[in-house]
């Protein structure tokens, strides 16, 4: 079991009082300089296998973020990535987007 640093879970019928049990649409990990390999390796493939639609990763270290997303043979596909400029939209919600500008503004 992994605990993801953000999710969003857009079908509710694997949620109860006390869990969720179903795979979330959308997972965003947070890296740090001790987890890196478990989130760009272990989890990116864990969260693939489970059928997480997409799955964010932000590297504050690097000013990065990637989004990869399912593609129809349920595989991962990296759909963007940006480093300290642009903006990244969510392929599952369009209306979520991310400045990576002013994310990582010191």
């Amino acid at each position: 079991m992994v605990i993801p640093d953000l999710s969003v879970i857009c079908d509710k019928s694997d949620l109860d009082d006390q869990q969720y049990t179903g795979a979330p649409t959308l997972i965003i990990e947070i890296i740090s300089p001790s987890n890196q390999a478990h989130d760009l390796i272990t989890k990116l493939n864990l969260y693939m296998q489970y059928g997480v639609k997409e799955y964010w990763i932000v590297n504050p270290l690097l000013n990065t973020i990637m989004i990869y997303a399912l593609n129809e043979k349920a595989k991962y596909e990296l759909k963007d990535i940006v480093r300290e400029k642009g903006i990244v939209t969510s392929t599952v919600l369009p209306d979520f987007s991310v400045d990576a500008e002013k994310l990582f503004q010191q």
